[in-house]
């Protein structure tokens, strides 16, 4: 959808904790958490119409995320 957030607390809100813990515990995890973090609020702003940017340039951006996404998924799962 447009204009919706999709920071990784909201999409997976059952590893909340983990989450917090792989933050403050793994620089590696922290380190791409924020990645995730800033292309999120970059396909917002595009989204919403603050920023210009062209299709493509959106859907790439949005392929960099939902890799983000999957590896920072894996990392959370990693010890279930």
């Amino acid at each position: 959808m447009l204009g919706e957030k999709h920071d990784l607390i909201h999409e997976l809100p059952e590893y909340r904790d983990r989450i917090h813990e792989l933050k403050v515990g793994n620089k590696h995890f922290a380190s791409r958490f924020e990645q995730y973090h800033e292309l999120d609020h970059e396909v917002l702003r595009v989204e919403e119409g603050i920023e210009n940017a062209s299709d493509e340039y959106l859907n790439e951006l949005k392929k960099k995320r939902l890799a983000l996404k999957d590896e920072l998924f894996a990392m959370i799962r990693a010890d279930d």
